[in-house]
């Protein structure tokens, strides 16, 4: 994996952001416990398939800032986010008029430090530590199977 520094700036929306594919922001949760590296996943709300938590963009936030927030709102994962984007997965949602969306989610690095008791949709939610290979097994996303897959923190930006 080659990465490269970029500063990211914060995202304003506008009106057209409202139309066509939405973009959303996600973070990989990692840890190595035992010399072994983990990937922390949560459960969607609805079907409870195991996903990283993501969410929509945020006005004035960085995208490596929304997807950590998004991590702390979903699993109460708490940690330093890296601003490098690891890829892109995309994915349709269903929203609950049986509309579906169509979207693209950037994937942020965020290496976890804290694992609150208590989080935001803990009540909606279950949290998970995986091995990489089980993790990216469970997800339904090959894009995303393939992000999980190629992540490597060793070469990461310090």
């Amino acid at each position: 994996m080659n990465v490269s520094r970029v500063r990211q700036t914060p995202i304003r929306l506008g009106a057209e952001a409202k139309r066509g594919v939405r973009t959303q922001f996600g973070a990989l949760c990692w840890r190595v416990r035992n010399d072994r590296l983990q990937i922390g996943l949560v459960t969607s709300r609805r079907t409870k398939r195991w996903i990283i938590p993501k969410g929509w963009p945020s006005d004035g936030t960085t995208p490596a800032e929304a997807a950590a927030a998004e991590a702390w709102e979903e699993a109460g994962f708490e940690g330093r986010v890296g601003e490098v984007c690891l890829g892109i997965y995309s994915y349709t949602k269903a929203l609950d008029d049986e509309t579906l969306l169509p979207c693209v989610v950037a994937v942020f690095p965020l290496k976890v430090k804290e694992q609150r008791r208590k989080w935001p949709e803990k009540q909606e939610r279950r949290r998970k530590w995986f091995s990489q290979k089980k993790a990216a097994a469970l997800v339904e996303s090959a894009e995303l199977r393939r992000i999980i897959i190629n992540f490597d923190p060793r070469v990461l930006p310090r």
